[in-house]
């Protein structure tokens, strides 16, 4: 349910506004410009500390301040309902910054929350079950949605979408606390600094650093270019991309978490790290077959659920990691941290996807791609008894 509640507010500020306006007629200028309002999330960890250092007099310091987020996203999703994009673009593009300031909030604390909760054995099926609800409630928000405000207008589903957030308050209020509460740092000074001095008191801190870019890289510059891909490079339609790739993407990562959720408890972090690594990657060879092969459905959709299958389980793999390297007096600060930083590499590197694959075809592309897991494989080989030590230490 936390899960459900951290995704359904991530499309409604960024493309399902989007949608609204392209649909009132607003500017292509202006909607361009609306991008920004995705920034809360990626410097989440600037406000963190505060998160970790004050504790709300009610439901303690997580749920405490989960509450208190979902609330003012209930507010803020009913604030945009009555604006008009049309008359007043930058009313509501003030509005939508707010709601995706507190929709970063919510996800910095529901992530400390279930790193507090979870035991060194229920991380891989808890971030199984926490990415299965949290890619409903985005196709909930960012598909959905659409087809409701073709039929209900655009106030009405955002008014819905703030009564579904109420299923998030109700998870909240339901939550048990975690069983041994940390005592928060005791000043902004010590939320601030001591994550980092706690961190980097670490053997191998950098490592693990190096380790959370590169072991998704692989997956994020591959997936950069699958919708292009898939467009101009084969030559599918809208309808089978939209139906195809993304609703049955949707569905193998739901799948993929939670069978690689399951077998966490019997493999292991370490190994869980490493074979779903290694699917991960090769996974995406499958997109070179399909490069080869031409505009073929049956390997469209084997490619396509092959993929999000594995990236599904190295995603639940990643993030019991990243959950197993915080310290749960620092949780917030520390696992916003490390989230963001895990999307550096694709950031960086992303955006030379497109001269590689222009320069030396599809094919070619999706085989560098996959060959990228490489030295991130490696480097977990490298650090297994560290992390082996980090699960007993969870």
């Amino acid at each position: 349910m936390m899960g459900f509640a951290s995704g359904l507010p991530r499309a409604l500020p960024v493309g399902t506004l989007q949608a609204w306006m392209a649909v009132e007629g607003v500017d292509l200028q202006t909607i361009g410009i609306f991008a920004i309002v995705a920034l809360p999330y990626t410097l989440k960890f600037f406000w963190s500390p505060f998160m970790d250092r004050f504790v709300p007099p009610f439901f303690g310091r997580r749920r405490g301040w989960i509450l208190i987020t979902q609330l003012l996203l209930v507010a803020s999703i009913i604030s945009i309902a009555f604006s008009e994009p049309a008359i007043s673009p930058l009313a509501v593009g003030v509005l939508a910054l707010i709601l995706s300031f507190f929709s970063a909030s919510q996800d910095i604390v529901i992530d400390a929350y279930r790193t507090d909760i979870l035991h060194a054995e229920e991380r891989g099926a808890g971030a199984a079950v926490a990415v299965m609800g949290y890619r409903l409630a985005f196709l909930i928000s960012g598909s959905l949605s659409l087809i409701m405000a073709d039929n209900i207008g655009w106030s009405n589903t955002y008014l819905v979408m703030a009564v579904v957030m109420g299923i998030g308050c109700l998870s909240t209020i339901m939550a048990p606390e975690p069983p041994q509460a940390a005592v928060p740092p005791r000043s902004i000074n010590e939320a601030v600094i001591g994550p980092m001095k706690d961190y980097f008191s670490r053997p191998s801190a950098l490592s693990f650093l190096l380790l959370v870019i590169l072991y998704k890289l692989a997956d994020a510059y591959a997936a950069s270019l699958s919708t292009v891909f898939l467009l101009q490079g084969i030559g599918f339609s809208l309808t089978d991309v939209g139906a195809i790739n993304k609703t049955l993407g949707l569905v193998a990562t739901i799948v993929g978490a939670l069978v690689g959720g399951s077998l966490m408890v019997r493999l292991g972090l370490y190994r869980s790290l490493m074979y779903f690594g290694i699917v991960q990657a090769f996974t995406i060879l499958t997109f070179s077959m399909l490069a080869v092969a031409g505009k073929n459905y049956g390997i469209l959709v084997f490619a396509v659920g092959f993929e999000n299958f594995g990236s599904g389980m190295g995603t639940a793999a990643f993030l019991a990691l990243l959950m197993t390297m915080c310290n749960q007096k620092f949780s917030a600060t520390q696992y916003a941290l490390l989230s963001s930083l895990a999307a550096v590499g694709g950031i960086v590197i992303s955006p030379t996807s497109g001269f590689l694959a222009g320069a030396v075809g599809w094919p070619i592309f999706f085989l560098i791609s996959a060959a990228i897991a490489i030295p991130g494989l490696l480097l977990l080989r490298r650090l297994r008894p560290l992390i082996e030590d980090l699960k007993q230490a969870g």
